[in-house]
């Protein structure tokens, strides 16, 4: 084969199209099928492989395929990659949260009065409004709204979180 810069051209122009039709069937990706066949374009014109006219089409093609495999095969590794990467990202956050609501847990039984527990565990845990709160416990929605503000500043205090 010729590596003249008209013939390297003219064979461009002749197998892009073929080329790319394979590429895109492997890779079903437009912008990776224009990738894989500049690769392959790349990597003939660097090496300047001794093809015989006859089988170069073939050679590009083949080319083409491989180069499209690899594209999928690094596809595949990336996708692992990132899947793992996101996998243990929501571990260390489930952790962390464990370790918080443990950390919590003791802050309160530790630091809130019967009473505050009672409150924040209707508002919060059972997402009950403060009229809600009130009328279960039998008490006012300002002595809501107080347990609930001062169990949270108590809690904020005592777990060294900034206001």
């Amino acid at each position: 084969m010729d590596y003249s810069s008209k013939q390297f051209e003219k064979l461009y122009k002749d197998s892009y199209k073929q080329m790319y039709r394979l590429a895109y069937s492997v890779l079903e990706d437009s912008e990776e099928a224009r990738d894989a066949v500049s690769q392959v374009f790349t990597q003939i014109w660097r090496t300047k492989p001794q093809i015989s006219d006859t089988s170069v089409n073939g050679y590009l093609l083949v080319a083409t395929r491989n180069q499209s495999l690899h594209i999928l095969q690094q596809r595949k590794l990336r996708l692992e990659m990132e899947k793992e990467l996101r996998d243990e990202r929501e571990e260390i956050e489930s952790n962390e949260k464990e370790e918080l609501m443990s950390e919590l847990k003791k802050v309160i039984e530790k630091n809130l009065t019967e009473q505050d527990k009672r409150v924040l565990n209707l508002h919060y845990d059972e997402e009950l409004t403060y009229g809600e709160t009130a009328q279960v416990l039998g008490i006012s929605m300002a002595a809501v709204n107080k347990h609930i503000t001062q169990s949270l500043a108590k809690i904020r205090q005592n777990l060294k979180i900034a206001k």
